[in-house]
């Protein structure tokens, strides 16, 4: 019966079958079309996400338009199933015709997305050859990582306070899993090639700090000992500060010795704090914690380093008022010669010295006669002395500063 069947398929119904066919191979090459490019640029958008903007608006409409084409395709099949009911020649034409037309609706679309795919090919080209950086990068940057690791690890095996390092350690992994799992990771390509370097370079910083502990772990040390050095010579000042305070109330004004008043309180106090973070220093070395003991450290010689330089400011007073008391005019010669060479580079200018320079400098001239006026009575302040002094040199200095900054702007 099934052969008698076939032979009485008529030419009507051999069109329509073949035009059935036609449009089923053009529903699958224009899905398989679609399917492709939205792959290629899904690539696009990862590799360069600017760039695929555009193309990606325009393959959101073309999408739209294969979508329609596949819903006219599926409604022409599910109007004319071929069910082995007969039809005359006519409804076998009218099935034909039907398909031929969505068969040229979906060709036209493949075509579309032909011209489409051509549009982005040579970007995507460009982009996939640059690809070709990236695996040498990665590779580097798990080189880098595992080298880091294995530093990590000889340094906590060595009883060594890695904390730092296997923290850093931790976010350089996740980074690389995000690039090692994602591909770019959604950064683009010249995002996944920093983010590689940027990987590599983090991991090498690792593993030298994990490879500079036990070094570290030395240095402390000895820090350690050279601070305590420190500190009793610094304590050993005290003494001789008690003794120059002394001899500033005794034997000079007020005016000598008022900024210094309670200095050897203050170098005590500091010199029992820097006590403190050295004790501190020390529990956190037997701890393995450098880090620690590097900052109580180094908070243990800011102390120190303000109390060695109130020390200084006491003695060198003394030192410096015992100067002045035998040579005034001694004192007094540096400034002068501040201020004539001041004079003699003013009256060198064309046209001699500029007004305001001349005015300047006679006021300095004047300051320095009245000076001494001040070093009378029996506790003369040989410091507000000095610091005139100091004051007019300074003076000197700034109007030879303005001259010669005057002349450059000249040329």
């Amino acid at each position: 019966m099934r052969g008698d069947r076939r032979n009485r398929v008529s030419p009507a119904e051999t069109a329509a079958n073949t035009a059935k066919e036609a449009a089923a191979t053009a529903f699958y090459d224009m899905d398989q079309a679609e399917r492709y490019l939205r792959g290629r640029l899904t690539v696009f958008a990862d590799l360069d996400k600017a760039a695929a903007a555009p193309a990606e608006r325009e393959f959101a409409a073309l999408g739209e338009a294969a979508t329609a084409a596949s819903a006219s395709y599926i409604a022409v099949v599910d109007a004319h199933p071929f069910d082995g009911r007969p039809r005359s020649p006519a409804e076998w034409d009218g099935v034909a015709r039907a398909f031929r037309a969505v068969t040229d609706r979906m060709t036209e679309m493949n075509a579309r997305l032909e011209r489409f795919g051509s549009t982005i090919a040579a970007s995507l080209s460009r982009l996939e050859a640059a690809l070709d950086r990236l695996p040498p990068r990665l590779t580097a940057a798990r080189d880098a990582t595992a080298a880091a690791e294995a530093a990590v690890a000889a340094a906590r095996d060595a009883g060594l306070d890695a904390s730092a390092e296997e923290a850093e350690l931790a976010a350089v992994r996740a980074d690389l899993a995000r690039l090692g799992s994602a591909g770019l990771g959604g950064l683009g390509l010249d995002g996944a090639l920093t983010a590689a370097e940027d990987v590599a370079r983090r991991a090498a910083a690792v593993r030298e700090a994990a490879e500079d502990l036990p070094k570290e772990a030395e240095r402390t040390r000895n820090a350690l000992a050279s601070v305590r050095t420190r500190v009793e010579v610094v304590a050993g000042r005290s003494g001789p500060v008690r003794d120059a305070m002394r001899t500033l109330l005794r034997e000079y004004a007020e005016g000598c010795w008022r900024d210094l008043k309670g200095a050897p309180e203050a170098i005590e106090a500091g010199v029992a704090r820097a006590r403190e973070r050295l004790d501190e220093a020390a529990g956190q070395v037997a701890a393995a914690r450098w880090r620690d003991a590097q900052r109580s450290l180094t908070a243990a010689r800011t102390e120190l380093n303000a109390a060695d330089r109130r020390a200084g400011q006491v003695t060198g007073r003394v030192a410096e008022l015992a100067a002045v008391a035998a040579d005034p005019e001694g004192a007094a010669e540096t400034a002068r010669f501040a201020v004539r060479d001041a004079q003699r580079l003013a009256m060198a200018q064309p046209g001699g010295a500029a007004p305001h320079h001349a005015r300047v400098l006679d006021g300095l001239v004047e300051r320095l006669e009245r000076a001494p006026s001040g070093l009378r009575g029996a506790h003369p302040d040989y410091w507000a002395y000095l610091t005139e002094l100091e004051a007019v040199r300074t003076a000197a200095g700034d109007v030879v500063a303005r001259i010669r900054s005057e002349r450059a702007g000249q040329h």
